[in-house]
């Protein structure tokens, strides 16, 4: 039932059956699906209403509406009453609705949010939330993140492109794939701007050039809307006349500039081989 829930999500369900057993319940309500909510993720109902939502306030709500019975050892079967599977249905519901793969948090606050009639759901839209309001934040911020993957794959195309390019380009070619105010910084330390690499560029990305040299992008160590800073790794980026395996980390630094993708700075250093 659960496999499409995320890890958050399917803990939210571990915390409510938890919160049941504390109360003597026989099985999970609404109210013990907030509570596993907002115990396993604190920050959501605040990114949501731009206010911290305390537990303890809507704990001592609850309490105050429900009788207390004898806990219940953990270890006792804790099936979802009725209300909990609409809870759970709408959920996934609302995952499809959004266009998300997985079920997360956020759709079992939706699926809460849509059963009005459960103590649960009062309990929020007493607070200010309501399901459309909601939904909307969130197709926005997927609208944002999608926003961001893809400008980040552009710089890596962009990135990838201009390896690749090492390879068979001119220099002519390539220079403009550096920023205004670009800057190289090459193996033993030396800094080259952007004039002084469009003047030498065939000597200084000569080693690149090289049919056994090889690279692969390690990592991406930053990335924001309008910066990526990428490491890539390089193998037998030597001299043709050295025989032996030699490896360096080339961190490249991208900025936007003018719409598209700019190389701001380029620093090789060397690794180390055992």
């Amino acid at each position: 039932m659960f496999e499409r829930y995320t890890e958050k999500a399917r803990r939210v369900i571990f915390f409510a059956r938890y919160e049941a057993s504390q109360y003597g319940s026989r099985a999970i309500e609404s109210e013990h699906l907030l509570l596993g909510l907002l115990r396993e993720d604190r920050g959501l109902a605040k990114w949501l209403s731009g206010e911290k939502i305390v537990e303890g306030q809507i704990r001592a709500e609850i309490e105050s509406r429900i009788i207390r019975g004898e806990r219940i050892s953990t270890s006792v079967e804790m099936p979802l009453d009725e209300e909990c599977k609409k809870i759970l249905k709408f959920a996934a519901e609302e995952a499809e609705r959004l266009g998300h793969r997985h079920v997360g948090t956020e759709h079992l606050l939706l699926g809460i949010l849509r059963l009005e009639g459960s103590m649960a759901a009062q309990l929020l839209i007493t607070k200010g939330f309501k399901p459309a309001s909601v939904r909307e934040q969130l197709a926005s911020a997927s609208a944002i993140q999608t926003v961001k993957v893809q400008r980040k794959n552009t710089a890596l195309l962009k990135l990838d492109e201009f390896l690749t390019g090492l390879k068979w380009h001119n220099a002519e070619l390539l220079v403009p794939f550096f920023a205004q105010n670009a800057q190289f910084i090459d193996a033993l330390g030396k800094r080259w701007n952007r004039e002084e690499i469009y003047k030498d560029f065939a000597t200084l990305l000569a080693p690149y050039a090289k049919k056994n040299a090889t690279y692969s992008v390690e990592e991406t160590l930053m990335e924001t809307s309008d910066l990526l800073v990428a490491a890539v790794l390089w193998k037998n980026a030597i001299l043709a006349s050295e025989q032996r395996v030699w490896m360096h980390r080339m961190t490249a630094v991208l900025i936007t500039e003018q719409d598209d993708w700019r190389i701001l700075s380029v620093q090789i250093t060397p690794v180390q081989l055992p």
